[in-house]
């Protein structure tokens, strides 16, 4: 590829384009944060983007996902609630001129996780603010910041007056943070492209990504007085003592003899986190029902049946060799994330061009991150055979209390993003 001729343009006027729009790119992330975009509750957040991609003059295409196209599809992780009402938002960029470069898509999640306890903010997590370089708000990181990012970039490259000179499509999708089926519906509905890049908040280059399961355990025990607590058999106890033996499990699978390469470094890889446990009915009985309900990572190369197949058989060995086993029922089940890990391959063309836009733009290498978490990226590479990875501004707190972004990150990305849009995509003039 000539990049001389595809990208008419210089870091330099890339860094003042973006620095101009500064104000404006804070402002855009604080109403975006301000629209509370938990599960289910996505539609004034997806309409401000609708409102964003028009603006930059995108032919923009809204759609709600239809679970009958994907519950076939490999990738489908069972949905947790309804998707009426709840749409992706997707703005198509057609060069005007020649096509000239290659295609890309822009990923990017609307939907948030819970706050947890309000009370454990400094402020209202809905309220955004900004400290010094820090703007603070649940999503700002994780990851809103990363949306606002590849909006501005392309702004951007209008403001110096020109167009991509290939297809872009800029995707702004819902539920990413509990079955990834909004970005799964993009890909089944036929966009593709020749790479995708998701501005996740790590600003360096993810290489890997663990597989994620959620999985439910529901415990019936049998119920007595309080007063004989001994004769009953207690649901939460049971309960526990099933965690307790998935911890041997997800202990064996963190061994170094048992790590996959990418993850060798890693203080602890596989984590089985017991995200909710309930259970009981009252204080003066033995409880007769517990519900768990665990999110499970597992190495890249590994399918969602095997690892399914060698928990369910830990488990019934534990309920069998419990004395209580035969009064005590174990049910197991599965909602949300049902997701394999994948390895990224950063000697492709479309990486090694991101990371020397980020050398060229930061003065300095890309950190490439295996990352323990999931993310979208699994669906472009492992079904719609496009490189990808996660690529965007760096923030701490995610997913937990006071989540902030740095701007100056959030800034330096966007640039990055544009230098990376010239290059891969190519340019042409606008007309005057």
């Amino acid at each position: 590829m000539d990049t001389a001729t595809l990208a008419p343009v210089t870091e330099s006027e890339i860094l003042a384009a973006v620095d101009v729009q500064r104000g404006e790119a804070v402002a855009f992330l604080q109403d975006l944060v301000a629209h509370p975009s938990l599960l289910g509750r996505e539609a004034l957040a997806q309409a401000l983007m609708k409102r964003q991609f028009g603006r930059l003059g995108l032919a923009v295409h809204e759609f709600g996902i239809d679970e009958d196209k994907i519950r076939s599809h490999p990738g489908y992780s069972p949905s947790i609630v309804s998707y009426e009402g709840r749409s992706n938002v997707i703005g198509v960029h057609e060069p005007r001129g020649a096509i000239r470069g290659q295609s890309l898509i822009l990923n990017g999640h609307i939907d948030v996780v819970p706050v947890g306890a309000d009370k454990l903010w400094s402020r209202p997590p809905f309220e955004p603010h900004v400290e010094g370089d820090r703007l603070y708000g649940r999503g700002a990181a994780d990851m809103k910041a990363g949306i606002v990012a590849y909006t501005m970039a392309l702004r951007a490259l209008q403001r110096l007056g020109f167009e991509p000179a290939a297809k872009v499509i800029a995707q702004s999708v819902i539920e990413e943070e509990c079955t990834g089926n909004g970005a799964l519906a993009c890909l089944v509905e036929g966009y593709t492209a020749d790479a995708a890049i998701i501005p996740e908040p790590f600003e360096g280059l993810m290489s890997a990504q663990m597989g994620v399961m959620w999985m439910t355990i529901d415990v019936h025990g049998v119920p007595v007085h309080a007063a004989y607590a001994h004769t009953g058999i207690s649901a939460i106890d049971f309960g526990h003592y099933l965690v307790g033996e998935l911890r041997k499990l997800e202990a064996q699978w963190n061994r170094p003899e048992c790590r996959h390469p990418m993850y060798c470094t890693h203080d602890h890889p596989v984590n089985f986190n017991l995200g909710r446990f309930a259970g009981g009915e009252w204080t003066s009985s033995v409880s007769t029902h517990c519900r768990i309900d665990m999110r499970l990572g597992f190495y890249p190369g590994r399918s969602c049946a095997d690892v399914r197949a060698e928990v369910e058989a830990l488990l019934k060995r534990a309920h069998e060799a419990h004395p209580a086993r035969g009064s005590v029922r174990v049910d197991v089940s599965y909602q949300g994330f049902q997701a394999e890990g994948c390895v990224v391959d950063l000697q492709g063309s479309a990486m090694q061009q991101l990371m020397q836009c980020h050398r060229d733009i930061a003065g300095s290498q890309a950190q490439t991150i295996a990352s323990t978490a999931t993310t979208d990226v699994r669906f472009f590479h492992l079904y719609g055979h496009i490189p990808a990875t996660c690529y965007g501004p760096y923030g701490e707190n995610i997913h937990g209390i006071d989540e902030w972004v740095s701007i100056a990150s959030m800034q330096r990305v966007t640039a990055v993003l544009a230098l990376f849009i010239a290059r891969w995509c190519g340019l042409n003039r606008l007309p005057a």
